[in-house]
């Protein structure tokens, strides 16, 4: 005799495989849940350690733009310590340099002629004086330009006195010489 089954075996196949599909689609879901979960913390934990490397990087950057500004004020306080140290030398370089100046007008001067006032600006001098003849202010434009300290001396000009004193008024430019010429 033929056996008949009668049970409904196709709709529990169709059963056990929506059983099995939403085990599977359950287990997917949770997979992808899990991966999320992964590649979210992943993430966030990339932002974080970026972000504590950007903080790093502008407490480190602020710490060295203070330390720029801080050696920018030295540089400045060392150029202005060598200006004023510049100066300082000049001014004991210069020193004996007006001493010498008012040596060698003492040793130009010819007899018989004096000066009554003397004015600088710079190195420019304006001498005013007296000499018994215009023959001493042609001996004091002479030694002028022989001297190594005094270049181009030009008489502005000789007035008449009284007392047989000629008065004139003179320029002279100061110069440095060598030291060979010093000697």
């Amino acid at each position: 005799m033929a056996t008949i089954n009668l049970r409904p075996w196709r709709e529990e196949l169709r059963q056990e495989r929506q059983k099995e599909y939403t085990g599977v689609l359950i287990l997917v879901f949770m997979a992808a849940g899990v991966i999320w979960w992964f590649g979210s913390s992943a993430i966030e934990s990339s932002i974080k350690d970026q972000e504590y490397r950007n903080q790093y990087i502008q407490k480190q950057t602020s710490a060295l733009e203070s330390k720029i500004k801080e050696i920018q004020e030295l540089r400045n306080k060392k150029r202005e310590l060598l200006d004023r140290m510049r100066l300082i030398q000049d001014l004991q370089g210069n020193r004996p340099v007006i001493v010498r100046v008012f040596d060698e007008m003492a040793r130009v001067m010819p007899k018989e002629l004096f000066f009554n006032s003397i004015s600088s600006k710079g190195n420019q001098f304006t001498l005013k004086g007296k000499a018994s003849s215009n023959d001493q202010i042609s001996q004091l434009m002479r030694n002028f330009d022989a001297s190594p300290w005094f270049t181009n001396p030009i008489l502005l000009g000789v007035n008449g006195s009284d007392g047989g004193f000629n008065s004139f008024d003179m320029l002279v430019t100061q110069s440095t010489p060598a030291l060979e010429e010093v000697k």
